[in-house]
């Protein structure tokens, strides 16, 4: 099943996602829980979230800290601020170090202030988001030398994905729905996604209609030369002209990840949220 078709099944958008490299199903929070080694359980509520509901959460993230025998203590948020630099009161460290001395909990609730909580039943407003992605526009441009160049330098004052694909690339043509599921996840911050097409200049047809059928509305190009050779050097004279080929470049030009084959989506996004995280803190 693919990422899409998921997201429809649920009711979280995947701009939605675009803070995070994974979703909130129990699969994919299972993959999370490894990757960041968490050292505590992690509770799947089922399908018709009845537990999380009636703790009555606000947000996320949304705390209930219970003592020994099982009492509510503490109920609100993990501090006064999302920015550390900001941090005055340690709200729900304060209320664990109180119940572990055996003290009362002063502050015994507070405001919860983060994301709104993707409850089940948003199908159809998915649904009615994904149409609107599909209907979109779809438009390819020719790309010189120089534009190439330019793509690479990276001016755009956003952190640029670039995928080089063809239409007679079995890779590409597989891996090409992931970027497009990523683009969608990540194009309202920072971020940009443009894909060249390493077809000849009058096979545009194929090259638009491919990408139609996979509405691709990112920046597409189109080698304008019938030099391909030309037009790979000057976007990368290390290039060893394999496809797929994939470039992440940082605000400033830096080359922060590259390969010569299919990507690995998962590696990929984590690597785009942690940019666009330190940009964001810069």
């Amino acid at each position: 099943m693919s990422l899409i078709t998921e997201i429809e099944e649920r009711s979280v958008r995947l701009d939605e996602l675009g803070y995070t490299d994974l979703g909130d199903s129990f699969e994919e929070m299972k993959i999370r829980a490894r990757h960041s080694q968490f050292n505590f359980p992690y509770l799947f509520d089922g399908e018709k979230e009845e537990v999380s509901r009636a703790y009555g959460p606000t947000a996320t993230p949304h705390l209930f800290i219970f003592d020994a025998q099982r009492k509510l203590c503490f109920v609100g948020r993990f501090d006064d601020s999302e920015r550390e630099e900001f941090v005055k009161t340690h709200d729900a460290r304060d209320a664990i170090d109180a119940l572990l001395a055996g003290r009362e909990v002063k502050t015994r609730q507070t405001k919860a202030f983060g994301c709104s909580i993707k409850w089940a039943g948003k199908q159809e407003e998915v649904k009615k988001y994904m149409a609107k992605l599909a209907a979109e526009p779809v438009t390819v441009e020719l790309a010189n030398s120089e534009d190439l160049k330019n793509l690479r330098r990276n001016n755009s004052g956003k952190l640029r994905l670039v995928n080089f694909w063809a239409t007679w690339c079995g890779p590409c043509i597989t891996e090409f729905p992931e970027l497009v599921t990523i683009n969608r996840m990540y194009r309202h911050r920072a971020f940009e996604i443009v894909t060249v097409a390493a077809n000849f200049p009058d096979e545009r047809k194929e090259v638009l209609a491919f990408l139609e059928k996979n509405q691709a509305s990112t920046r597409n190009l189109l080698f304008g030369d019938t030099d391909k050779y030309k037009l790979m050097e000057a976007f990368d004279p290390g290039w060893n002209d394999a496809l797929p080929y994939t470039m992440l470049i940082s605000q400033t030009g830096e080359v922060l990840y590259k390969v010569q084959a299919s990507v690995d989506p998962l590696e990929l996004k984590r690597m785009i949220v942690k940019s666009l995280k330190e940009d964001r803190f810069k």
